[in-house]
């Protein structure tokens, strides 16, 4: 079962894995990908400000203690946030780093994650969520698609990733 709650300090290097992981799969690496951002490093305090927030989703591991050998607690599968788009207007806030590991994908895992940041982007009084990604990430676009982003054709605001391809925005 996953779980859903917003990021802990304590989460940052699970999460800063799940995107050094997921990334290099799509070719995203190198100059113009989030994967090289600094906020990586620390992303609970990259998105501890006013209007943003990042969730992750986990999943518990392992049975009760005494049931044998090996790893319990729980694993972080995935992320998302969004925040204010850098160079845009006011009331769009982008989405950004939702990136799911392979192990977590197919559970819905992604549409929870997605969920929590309409919501979130809705009470922060964002008006338009938009978002960059990569031709490679169909998975991620059908999803982005199915849940009302409309594809456009030019990059909004000053994110820095101009390794992306894909552009989505979606009214609140």
């Amino acid at each position: 079962m996953l779980t859903l709650r917003p990021i802990a300090p304590a989460d940052n290097a699970a999460i800063a894995h799940v995107i050094r992981t997921v990334m290099p799969e799509f070719s995203c690496v190198g100059e113009g990908f989030s994967i090289n951002d600094p906020e990586v490093e620390d992303m609970a305090t990259a998105y501890a400000g006013d209007r943003s927030g990042f969730f992750v989703i986990e999943h518990s591991v392992g049975g009760p203690a005494g049931a044998g050998e090996g790893f319990r607690g729980t694993v972080v599968l995935g992320g998302a946030g969004f925040a204010p788009l850098a160079g845009g207007d006011p009331d769009t806030c982008e989405l950004r780093k939702m990136y799911v590991l392979k192990e977590g994908r197919g559970f819905g895992g992604g549409r929870l994650l997605l969920d929590a940041c309409l919501e979130g982007a809705r009470a922060a009084g964002y008006t338009k969520m938009y978002l960059e990604t990569v031709t490679a990430m169909t998975d991620a676009a059908a999803v982005y698609k199915k849940n009302g982003f409309v594809p456009i054709s030019w990059p909004m605001g000053n994110t820095g990733h101009g390794g992306c391809d894909v552009y989505m925005v979606r009214e609140l």
